[in-house]
């Protein structure tokens, strides 16, 4: 869009910092999702897809690496391959983003952090705490930046509805609710597919399928736009529709900082909704609603005063910080893969910061960062032992 044609009041002081060259980035995963990310990677500008460890199988490797344009030298049969050549070749990946079930999360993070790779995981960050909090120790020198896929943070209306709440738009907090309703899980067929067959697999899921999926990015949005840690919760888990050997549904209780109280619903089952992820704060002053079929406004409601609602755009009542993450003009719908966009974009800038031994602005970037993942594993871990027992209160450790 012509600088000429903007509102006078537009101004991208704020804008974020220029790059020398594009980051170089590789994948370990070669699921439909990797896909997405690639092209929200490519969608950035600052980064270039190099090198893959796609497949076991070597010639399916090299036929996934083929559809990134990437060079059968740099077409992998195994991650730990990956990281070793890679650690050592002079145009190096800069970056390795990680895509595989979940499972295998732990044990390709520790390679690619151990080879002084920077990473980007997808979540649930681990399928056990310890084997996070293992992750996080080997992090603590600081010597590897490493963000966690909870995308919806991503969402420029998602970063203005956190700038309300830290304002004080809403007043003192007095408690939230958040879903994630979906239904594709309604036809029994869609369990036969491979990419639903691994989630619904405790030995490669882990312990829970839909909450581990998407209520840990319902969990995360509460805490993330409210600056509230998620400190205990009561969960039930249900199989409403065929049988399986993991939860497709899961009704909470939960609990923030300060006692303050919410709920969180998530399920596979909800005829009608395909991307229903919902968040409600009320505070004493009023409250905000965002919701991902309608990604683009935000509605603010002060107690006493007519609701407003802010939409995605420059110059329509969005701050500098979130027009930032703006990527098209007002009028022109953008949605997950612009979200998934920013998140890269962030990342990068954090890596070329890196790189570069250049110190950032504070509080420029917000992307998920590895506590966050070890936060959400926490979550799992006591949503499971809650409904073990009936549905009790359990507290989340950390």
């Amino acid at each position: 869009m012509s600088e000429k044609i903007l509102p006078e009041n537009i101004t991208f002081e704020k804008e974020f910092p220029k790059f020398k060259r594009r980051l170089r980035l590789g994948i370990v995963g070669g699921g439909r999702i990797s896909q997405t990310q690639a092209m929200a990677a490519r969608l950035t500008n600052r980064w270039e897809v190099v090198a893959g460890a796609f497949s076991s199988d070597p010639k399916n490797s090299k036929r996934r690496a083929e559809e990134h344009f990437i060079s059968d030298e740099r077409a992998y049969s195994s991650f730990e391959e990956m990281a070793i050549k890679e650690a050592k070749r002079r145009d190096r990946i800069d970056a390795v983003m990680i895509t595989t079930p979940n499972h295998l999360h732990h044990e390709v993070a520790k390679v690619f952090i151990e080879a002084g790779i920077d990473v980007i995981c997808d979540k649930p960050l681990t399928n056990a705490t310890p084997e996070a909090e293992m992750l996080e120790d080997l992090l603590s020198n600081g010597n590897v930046n490493f963000c966690v896929c909870y995308t919806m943070s991503c969402f420029p209306m998602v970063r203005q509805a956190r700038e309300f709440v830290t304002a004080g738009k809403i007043g003192n907090i007095n408690q939230i609710h958040v879903e994630f309703l979906q239904d594709w899980m309604v036809p029994e067929e869609a369990l036969l597919a491979p990419h639903v067959k691994w989630r619904l697999d405790p030995k490669i899921s882990g312990p829970t399928s839909c909450v581990g999926d998407i209520g840990t990015h319902a969990a995360h949005l509460a805490q993330f736009v409210s600056s509230l840690k998620l400190t205990d919760v009561k969960a039930e888990f249900h199989v409403c529709g065929a049988p399986k050997a993991l939860e497709d549904t899961a009704f909470m209780m939960t609990r923030y900082e300060g006692g303050v109280p919410g709920t969180l619903l998530t399920t596979r089952l909800a005829t009608g909704k395909r991307g229903g992820l919902n968040l409600r704060i009320y505070g004493s002053e009023g409250g905000i609603e965002w919701n991902l079929e309608s990604s683009e406004e935000l509605k603010l409601s002060v107690y006493g005063k007519p609701d407003q609602t802010i939409s995605r755009g420059h110059g329509h009542g969005v701050s500098s910080d979130t027009e930032r993450l703006v990527r098209t003009a007002r009028g022109f719908s953008e949605g997950i893969i612009e979200a998934w966009a920013n998140l890269y974009s962030e990342f990068a800038i954090a890596v070329a910061a890196r790189l570069d031994e250049k110190e950032l602005p504070k509080k420029l970037l917000s992307f998920p960062t590895i506590s966050e993942g070890v936060a959400g594993v926490r979550f799992i871990e006591a949503s499971v032992l809650s409904n073990s027992k009936g549905g009790t209160w359990i507290p989340i450790n950390g």
